[in-house]
């Protein structure tokens, strides 16, 4: 017997089609005219010759005799039932006869080799899913069958069973629709087909089984014929169904659809699952030509080559049996072949780096599943990494079997823990019952409000594990159920959301989104209490101390490596981000409003997270519950009121909101005549200020964009809105009335003891809104705001008085006037903050002279290691930042700990030159940020060759060095005469102050014997003026791979750049070493550079960006002077 309908070829010939008479129905005499058609595999008969579906179909492998009786009639003998049919005459009957007997003959003979062929043994198709359905039209409930890329009909589950049906309805030219609660439509181009089914979760299960057939049809047959071109891929590696077409391209496994789902179940870090006929990109030539190596013959000979017969799966065993035995298989290993090396960590690692050099697969393969690391190092620096090895050997089968595995976690050697199982953990203990309301089940975010009318009153259990929703409390068979170790997100919408006042939601693994109603708040915390306990391993459940509004497992990226997909255990609680992390078993918290950076990465698929100290990477696997997290994170990391505190703020508690126009205004506005005196535009003061309330962290004001004037405004009109004012309803009075008191001894000390009375986030802002009005008044003679005139602006505003309190305006005046005793400001602080005034004076000066301008907020893309997204972080960089306080930024957001000669280091990488050129600890960021193209960028990576440069200073006397190498002009630009398409040999002499370049060779002997000689160089370039990079681009074809580009900048701002080429590397680090040390004043590396961090922010407006400010160069150096003489020595009150 052959199989179903939907297993037979896409396209089988026609032996036979005409009209015949069909015997009547029981009751009738009238004989039915019918369309009937034969081929190999099945009769079948239409109403006419134009229908697209047939009224019957019966296999030739069940028909048992074909007979002539009288009248030109022929009879059809199957296992239970005989079709009559008329034809016009004894030819045309003996015609059919004929075709029907050698249809049924050779279809036997196919059966017998079948049975014959051991590889390839019969085994019955399973569908994906079957069940009774009613059709509008028909009386009676139909029995349909949805396998493969067909739907099927039959009249009952006996004919189902027999194999005589109604029609077959190929996919690939369906749809399918939702049309009502239990109702959905089958629209084809013949034909509609409108089913009901018994309730809505049987009705959304139909649908997602009718929307896979359709992507089934829509698929492709040339990989899985080649796949299937070896007899073991024929039949699926875990159970043996026939023709499967999903495959774990890590594991080179080839596996049916249901095993398929159960592998995905697993997660991508033991099995990444494809579709042989969909995922038609992913199927390269090296990977089908793995499969052909490897595939279901060696992976079960590893995989299963314990497995004790009770426990092998079957065609036909039930997902809960396939989910318990491929965990065991694959996540614990514990059917695998066990290589002689097991065990013996060392062993393992060095035997996988001599198996990748060989052709021998199979040796990968038991050693990557027998606990080898994949990424251990092969003790070779030119080819660190297993994967480095296998390239140096040409083995791109091996290369490519590493790359598919480089996130796999192979069964480690120690047990599994439970807390490495907690996904299939179940809490037998929690039990809750008791009436609910539910809606259908969703593959899609709700974007509408649900009506109470939309919720259906269900009664449910949650036991052992498993959520069952029931008809009534007395029924015995529940409308459906949710497996608690399938729930990957529990959320709670805020009261009101829907039609019921207390509403949660449940995610599951299936991308279904349940959701679920109560009247009474107390009765829904209690279920969300229970559920919560229900899915959350143990290691989790600290989470459950407080209440969230989104609890769930996310997959995330962290630390150092990237590579490595983890899974963690999150929870929402107003502003907080709550984790437990795989690496951690303590509960950490992350406050969403602190965090410097939250953007996204793709097409909403990671979700970046930088705070200080750390960069977290939340990936969505699933994108259903992952865009219920995406929203609710942003809408908690956003600000969520107008007080001070509910606002996103900075490092220092200061609102972001305050220090970006605090920001702006310093950057662009301190040398605007009357700032904050004058007001702007008030739509466009409006417009700044609801972009800033929406989401300052995203907001980026720029010259040009915003004027000065506007941005004050907004500014002002934001602290004159605060509900409690920046000093607060309670504490106003008293600052008022400190005004008043003449001691100024006093006065001081009283203002000390009621800003520490405030709250942190006003005492911050008060500090930073001071700090930034002092600076503005050190500009007074441009701006002509000083601190009498400021005070008049911004004591009625921060006082909320409307100008009806003079003392409000002399509380700022003299905050301002006693900034530094006020607050505790030393000489340091303020010696910072006139470095970075000065810097952005200068950069003015340097942008007026060259006629360019900078704008914006200097936040700057720094890399790790290397250019990729993964690894990008944004850093705000102040004017005082070092290279090397850069470097431990960087290293400290991603918790990077620095060995012991680990050289981190910041280097300039200009793409278009092929060259990089590694900053010196003390180099300051911002000016080579300013100076980078579009071809540039910086990256934070290891400096390998430094320990090789220091032990050569160490053993070198002086600071000189000579010797020579080979050179090239670029352009001809230096006027030496060479031709530029060439490299040529050139003596070179570098000591302290100069690099001097000879055409020959320079000694004393030289000078001697050639007295008439000039001694003169051909060119000589001052040391400091020269930028020196490692690496020369490919294009100029340089005679040695170790070369140096120089770029030497002119007095006049002209760029000239040449070439030079060493003959060695140690050569190359001699040079490099050299051209470092006489460049920085004889210091290469710090001593103790690991000690070096960068001190965390201050509570005052600390780093600035660098945005041009405004007026006349003659104007800002007045200002610059006036604001960097001795500061402290001017803290009397004019």
């Amino acid at each position: 017997m052959e199989g179903p309908p939907w297993t037979s070829a896409p396209s089988t010939p026609v032996i036979k089609a005409g009209w015949l008479d069909k015997n009547p129905p029981p009751g009738s005499y009238i004989y039915q005219k019918r369309w009937v058609r034969l081929d190999s595999d099945y009769l079948r008969y239409f109403d006419s010759d134009k229908d697209a579906y047939s009224k019957r179909f019966i296999p030739v492998s069940s028909i048992s005799r074909v007979s002539g009786i009288s009248d030109q009639k022929f009879e059809v003998i199957t296992h239970n039932r005989t079709f009559v049919f008329r034809t016009e005459s004894d030819a045309e009957r003996k015609e059919w006869m004929q075709a029907l007997q050698q249809a049924v003959e050779e279809q036997r003979v196919r059966a017998r080799l079948s049975r014959a062929n051991l590889l390839e043994p019969h085994c019955p198709g399973i569908p994906d899913r079957a069940g009774s359905l009613e059709l509008r039209g028909v009386k009676n409930k139909l029995y349909v069958v949805v396998a493969g890329d067909k739907v099927l009909l039959y009249k009952n589950l006996e004919e189902y069973q027999l194999g005589i049906g109604i029609t077959s309805i190929d996919m690939n030219v369906g749809n399918v629709k939702d049309s009502d609660r239990r109702s959905f439509d089958l629209t084809t181009p013949y034909r509609i087909f409108s089913f009901s089914a018994e309730s809505e979760s049987e009705k959304e299960e139909w649908l997602e089984a009718m929307q896979g057939a359709i992507a089934e049809a829509l698929s492709t047959m040339d990989v899985a014929e080649q796949i299937w071109a070896d007899a073991p891929n024929r039949l699926c590696a875990d159970c043996g169904a026939t023709h499967p077409d999903w495959a774990s391209i890590n594991l080179c496994l080839v596996i049916c659809k249901r095993c398929a789902g159960e592998h995905r179940w697993l997660g991508p870090s033991v099995s990444k699952v494809r579709s042989l006929k969909m995922d038609r990109k992913v199927w390269t030539e090296d990977l089908i030509e793995l499969f052909h190596h490897l595939g279901n013959e060696a992976g079960k000979r590893f995989w299963a080559a314990n497995v004790p017969p009770s426990e092998a799966l079957h065609p036909n065993s039930s997902a809960g049996d396939r989910r318990y035995h491929l965990e065991a298989k694959y996540r614990e290993g514990k059917y695998r072949r066990y290589h002689r090396f097991f065990g013996k960590q060392e062993e393992l690692d060095k035997a996988l780096c001599v198996a990748v050099t060989t052709t021998d697969l199979e040796e990968t393969q038991a050693l990557l599943g027998c606990g080898a690391a994949i990424n251990c190092f092969s003790g070779d620096p030119a080819a660190p990494t297993p994967l480095a090895v296998a390239r140096q050997a040409g083995q791109r089968l091996q290369m490519e079997f590493l790359r598919n595995n480089q996130t796999t976690e192979m069964p480690r050697l120690d047990s599994v823990s439970i807390v490495e199982k907690h996904y299939s953990v179940v809490q037998p203990t929690v039990s809750h019952s008791g009436f609910l309301f539910k809606t259908a089940s969703v593959a899609k975010p709700l974007q509408e409000r649900r009506s109470r009318e939309e919720f259906s009153r269900r009664w449910c259990v949650l036991s052992d594990g498993v959520l069952s929703y029931y008809e009534n409390e007395r029924a015995v068979v529940p409308n459906g159920e949710i497996r608690a170790s399938e729930i990957v997100c529990l959320a709670i919408p805020p009261p009101d959301t829907h039609g019921f006042d207390s509403t949660f939601e449940i995610y599951t693994e299936t991308e279904r989104m349940y959701l679920f109603g109560l009247e009474s708040p107390d009765l829904a915390r209690e279920w969300v209490k229970c559920i919560a306990k229900a899915f959350v391993p143990i290691h989790a459940e600290e989470l459950l101390c407080r209440d969230f509004e989104r609890l769930g497992r996310l997959s995330y990226k962290a630390g150092l490596s990237l590579q490595r997909t983890q899974e963690g255990w999150f929870a929402l609680s107003g502003s907080e981000l709550r984790a437990v992390f795989e690496e951690s078993p303590s509960e950490e918290t992350l406050q969403l409003r602190k965090l410097q950076e939250l953007s996204i990465e793709g097409d909403k698929e990671v979700l970046v997270l930088v705070e200080r100290g750390r960069t977290l990477y939340i990936q969505g696997e699933r994108k259903l519950d992952f865009a219920g997290w995406l929203g609710a994170i942003q809408k908690a990391a956003a600000s969520s009121g107008d007080t001070l505190s509910e606002q996103q703020l900075g490092d220092s508690d200061i609102p972001v909101i305050v220090y970006r126009c605090i920001d702006y205004i310093t950057q662009c506005g301190l040398t605007s005549e009357g700032i904050y005196r004058k007001c702007g535009q008030t739509s466009k003061t409006q417009r700044v200020l609801e972009n800033l309330r929406r989401d300052a962290r995203s907001v980026r004001l720029k010259e040009g964009e915003q004027h000065v004037d506007d941005v004050s405004s907004a500014l002002k009109r934001f602290l004159r809105d605060l509900p409690d004012g920046l000093f607060t309803r309670t504490q106003r009075c008293a600052w008022l009335e400190t005004a008043a008191i003449e001691n100024e001894e006093e006065k001081i000390s009283r203002y000390q003891e009621l800003l520490g009375l405030l709250p942190p986030v006003n005492r911050a802002t008060v500090k930073a809104l001071i700090s930034h009005l002092y600076c503005v008044q050190c500009f007074s003679e441009t701006n002509q705001m000083n601190t009498h005139n400021l005070a008049i602006v911004f004591g009625p505003t921060l006082f909320q008085t409307d100008g009806q309190d003079y003392k409000a305006g002399r509380v700022v005046e003299d905050l301002i006037d006693h900034y530094v005793r006020v607050f505790s400001v030393d000489e340091e602080e303020l010696r910072k903050q006139r470095e970075e005034i000065t810097a952005i004076v200068k950069m003015r000066v340097a942008g007026s002279a060259s006629g360019t301008q900078h704008a914006g907020d200097f936040i700057c893309t720094v890399y790790l290691e290397k250019k990729a997204t993964e690894t990008e972080q944004h850093v705000k960089i102040p004017a005082s930042m070092t290279a090397q306080e850069l470097t431990m930024e960087i290293l400290d957001r991603r918790n990077v700990r620095i060995k012991e000669k680990d050289y981190w280091t910041c280097f300039e990488v200009n793409e278009r030159e092929e060259a990089e050129r590694p900053l010196h600890y003390t180099e300051k960021v911002l000016p080579i940020l300013h100076s980078l193209g579009t071809d540039s960028h910086l990256v934070v990576k290891k400096y390998l060759s430094m320990e090789a440069m220091l032990m050569y200073l160490a053993s070198k006397v002086g600071d000189t060095k000579h010797g020579m190498m080979k050179f090239r002009e670029d352009r001809s630009l230096l006027g030496l005469g060479l031709p530029t398409g060439s490299f040529h040999d050139r003596y070179f002499m570098l000591n302290g102050s100069c690099l001097r370049l000879f055409k020959e060779v320079r000694t004393q002997r030289s000078w001697a014997f050639s007295p008439h000689t000039s001694h003169k160089p051909e060119k000589e370039w001052p040391v400091k003026s020269l930028r020196i990079y490692l690496g020369v681009k490919k294009k100029l074809r340089p005679p040695t791979c170790w070369g140096l580009t120089v770029v030497h900048e002119t007095e006049k701002h002209e760029k000239q750049q040449w070439y030079l080429c060493c003959d060695t590397q140690m050569e190359l680090r001699e040079w490099f070493a050299t051209f470092f040390l006489v460049q920085h004043g004889g210091t290469v590396w710090p001593s103790e550079p690991s000690r070096v961090v960068r001190p965390v922010p201050e509570s005052r407006l600390g780093s600035v960006s660098l945005i041009p400010l405004r007026g006349s160069e003659n104007e800002m150096r007045r200002s610059v002077a006036a604001f960097t003489s001795d500061l402290l020595s001017a803290q009397s009150p004019p």
